[in-house]
């Protein structure tokens, strides 16, 4: 292969190549961004879910506590029993989930002095002694924790927000990252294709014009075959061999 073939396939191959490693690396971009995205979502709704079931066991709970404590039902303590397994079970789901952090570790903290206070309240059910368990603790024992309880849990809400918010920012991005190179590729493919149609125009169409109107002019008129452009390779070859046959016609004739 060589002369014009050679530069036209070298360019539209450049082209052909730019294009495959430009759109190997945006959808390797895309995949990512895509899993992220999915994990963005799968971890709002699981934060989501697990905040929902520790509102739900804090208030099964309360209920419960306020059952045996208030109205003296020994009935509610198994209620408040699984309501408290299942704050906890939801405390270490979202634990793992967020891999720990300063309000999970205030949380889990507060959720154990809920839980020993529960469980002096549940412990003293069987004391045949006065309770001391009564509303006046509830009010100003035990709701205190359990509120703070609440407080927590919506902190931990808050976190799982921004924490949301800031892998979106980083999503947007990475978003940004995986249109770069096509966007690069598209700049270089418009240089290249500027480039081939200069050369093509240059080495191939102009001579090829110049080589048709000089031969044209001598069939009609007998002027000198003698083309402006500068021809190379092939159209060179071409050249001489046209010169070749009118020069053959013209011995022909003599």
């Amino acid at each position: 292969m060589k002369g014009i073939r050679k530069r036209v396939t070298i360019g539209f191959m450049s082209i052909v190549t730019l294009l495959f490693f430009s759109g190997m690396v945006s959808l390797f971009e895309l995949g990512h961004l895509s899993t992220d995205a999915e994990a963005i979502l799968d971890n709002s709704h699981r934060n989501m879910e697990l905040a929902k079931g520790m509102f739900s066991s804090l208030h099964k709970q309360n209920y419960a506590v306020a059952e045996v404590a208030v109205l003296g039902s020994a009935s509610s303590d198994s209620l408040s029993r699984e309501g408290l397994i299942y704050l906890e079970n939801s405390l270490a789901a979202a634990y793992d989930l967020s891999k720990g952090g300063a309000h999970l570790d205030s949380l889990t903290v507060t959720v154990a002095e809920l839980r020993r206070l529960t469980n002096e309240m549940l412990a003293a059910l069987n004391d045949t002694l006065p309770s001391s368990f009564d509303r006046v603790w509830y009010n100003d024992v035990y709701m205190p924790v359990s509120s703070k309880v609440s407080e927590q849990i919506n902190d931990y809400m808050s976190a799982t927000h921004e924490g949301l918010t800031t892998r979106a920012e980083q999503l947007d991005h990475n978003a940004y990252r995986a249109v770069m190179p096509v966007l690069i590729s598209l700049l270089v493919m418009i240089a290249i294709v500027l480039m081939l149609y200069y050369f093509i125009t240059i080495y191939c169409v102009n001579p090829v014009l110049s080589l048709r109107k000089s031969l044209a002019d001598w069939l009609a008129f007998r002027l000198p075959f003698a083309p402006k452009s500068e021809c190379r390779d092939e159209l060179l070859e071409l050249k001489e061999d046209i010169e070749t046959l009118i020069n053959q016609s013209k011995q022909t004739k003599a």
